[in-house]
């Protein structure tokens, strides 16, 4: 059915499963630079396909899937569904006479201000993506991180000061643009932040007031930028920032250690430990075989009656 050789493959017909080398013919979740390769033909959602020609190159060949609109390839159906991960994100469901195999890529089951929200279609067989697959990793309510992220960026507009947001270019950066503007809150963006969210806007996603970096602006605007330690994170012209990193690792104190910034907020796009164990409930699969993750999340699953399995560097299903 599939076999693991330094990326995931579906054996009949071949097909790559966000494999970041070239191959014939790729399914790309999504468009994040750990899920995308110059691949011959790509197959994904509209939206990724946009983001995956921004950041690949434009002539790169796209085969769309939009949502729930089943496409023959070879003697299977490939089905996307909403991943709620970033825009565009998607799970696919790969169908044959002789059962069925979904494959998540990165998902979250919770609210996205800029991603339709993730929808889980059953399967025989459950490939999942398990990056917060450890019991501590449990977000706290959405409303309470939102509400937080508005209160210090208006005090630190109050103050005199610009609140520097630092996040991924593609998805988390769009995320807290829209929480910001829909707060009333005006926004400047890093170029390669502003890039992305011109991609965004062409499909669609109103993002309230943003626009690209200037620092002659900055009075009453919060900026985003990207994480400390990207190549160019740094702007010029800002003199009394008030650095936050937006990542779902903030649920670890010691995140804001890490990443040198002054707040940390765990606002995550990934699927937390109740939203993965939740997902194995609802695919209601017969075989669970976890990727991206802690090793110890199958423990949790197979405690929990699951027939859970990881997804190893020699591992390889048998075909359907």
């Amino acid at each position: 059915m599939f076999h693991w050789d330094n990326g995931l493959f579906f054996n009949r017909p071949r097909l790559a499963l966000d494999v970041r080398r070239r191959q014939p013919h790729g399914f790309v979740s999504h468009a994040h630079a750990d899920h995308i390769g110059p691949h011959e033909v790509a197959y994904c959602t509209p939206d990724t396909g946009r983001l995956y020609r921004l950041r690949m190159g434009a002539a790169r060949r796209v085969v769309e899937v939009p949502y729930r609109q089943p496409v023959q390839f070879g003697d299977v159906r490939i089905t996307t569904y909403p991943a709620g991960h970033c825009l565009g994100s998607a799970l696919v469901l790969i169908e044959s006479d002789a059962g069925s195999l979904l494959y998540t890529g990165d998902f979250k089951l919770g609210e996205s201000a800029t991603a339709e929200r993730c929808e889980l279609p059953r399967a025989d067989v459950l490939v999942m993506e398990s990056t917060f697959g450890r019991p501590r990793y449990r977000m706290p309510p959405r409303s309470e991180t939102v509400a937080k992220l508005i209160e210090l960026v208006r005090g630190a507009i109050a103050a005199g000061a610009t609140p520097v947001l630092h996040a991924y270019p593609l998805g988390k950066s769009q995320e807290a643009t829209r929480i910001l503007t829909d707060a009333g809150i005006p926004v400047l963006q890093h170029p390669t932040i502003f890039a992305v969210s011109q991609v965004y806007r062409q499909c669609g996603v109103d993002l309230g007031d943003v626009r690209l970096y200037d620092a002659r602006l900055l009075a009453g605007r919060a900026v985003i930028t990207l994480p400390q330690g990207a190549r160019d994170f740094r702007l010029a012209g800002i003199r009394r920032p008030l650095s936050i990193a937006i990542t779902g690792w903030a649920i670890d104190p010691s995140t804001k250690y890490r990443w040198g910034v002054d707040h940390a907020l765990p606002l995550s796009d990934h699927a937390d430990f109740d939203e993965l164990m939740e997902t194995v409930e609802r695919v209601g699969a017969r075989e669970i075989y976890c990727t991206h993750g802690p090793a110890e999340f199958v423990g949790h699953l197979q405690a929990a009656g699951f027939n859970a399995l990881p997804v190893t560097g020699s591992y390889q299903k048998r075909m359907f």
